[in-house]
């Protein structure tokens, strides 16, 4: 079971976007220089469709996009609940924060609408760095544009 560890609305981590920005827990990557070591653990709320729906009702409305941060221990669980997020709040956006290399294989990009892959490495910057190795893509269909540079200062 995956746990949301905090939540926030958020406006940098997808362009254009209001974002619910989930924080996911347990996250199994590690990086060294990690903004956010405190996710390394298995702790907060279990990510259950209760919770989606409590914190949909709370904030659905205020928000085009819902942004799943982590879940590197269970890509299948983020997806579907991507898909529940979509079939909740037609017309939302669904994103997702990984810190895996590649998009694993079982994995359909269709479920969301942005995607960024790559871990974090410190010497490389996060995503407003032009020097990054970390990429965020738009899914369209099956097609996924990289706009990494939509986020560069």
């Amino acid at each position: 079971m995956l746990k949301c560890a905090d939540y926030d609305i958020v406006f940098r981590e997808i362009p254009g976007e209001v974002s619910l920005a989930l924080a996911i827990s347990g996250c199994p990557n590690r990086c060294p220089g990690c903004h956010s070591p405190h996710l390394w653990e298995d702790c907060g709320y279990d990510m259950d469709d209760a919770f989606l729906e409590s914190v949909l009702e709370k904030y659905g409305r205020s928000v085009t996009c819902v942004c799943f941060m982590g879940g590197d221990a269970d890509p299948e669980r983020v997806a579907g609940m991507a898909s529940y997020v979509r079939s909740r709040i037609p017309g939302i956006k669904t994103a997702w924060y990984s810190g895996r290399r590649n998009l694993p294989d079982n994995i359909d990009a269709g479920a969301f609408d942005y995607i960024k892959i790559g871990p974090y490495v410190e010497a490389c910057g996060g995503l407003d760095k032009r020097s990054t190795n970390q990429r965020l893509f738009r899914i369209s269909g099956n097609v996924m544009d990289d706009i990494t540079s939509l986020m560069w200062k």
